[in-house]
């Protein structure tokens, strides 16, 4: 199982499922990220925290623990 954390800068992954319990998890949905989509990550900041991705075409920062409940392929 791999996260959106571990997905190397200017890789393009897939999202396979959502981790996560009710508010959390409505918010990663709410922001576009949902079963299947293409995540392109185009950048880190220096201390891991946060990842910065292109989602449907608008740019979106998130942070390493929503990140980590994000599961690609």
């Amino acid at each position: 199982m791999k996260t959106l954390k571990e997905a190397k800068v200017k890789e393009t992954v897939k999202v396979v499922k959502l981790h996560g319990e009710g508010a959390v998890k409505r918010r990663i949905m709410d922001m576009g990220i949902t079963k299947g989509v293409e995540v392109y990550v185009r950048k880190v900041a220096p201390l891991g925290d946060p990842i910065e991705i292109t989602v449907r075409g608008y740019e979106l920062s998130l942070r390493k623990a929503d990140a980590e409940m994000i599961e690609v392929e």
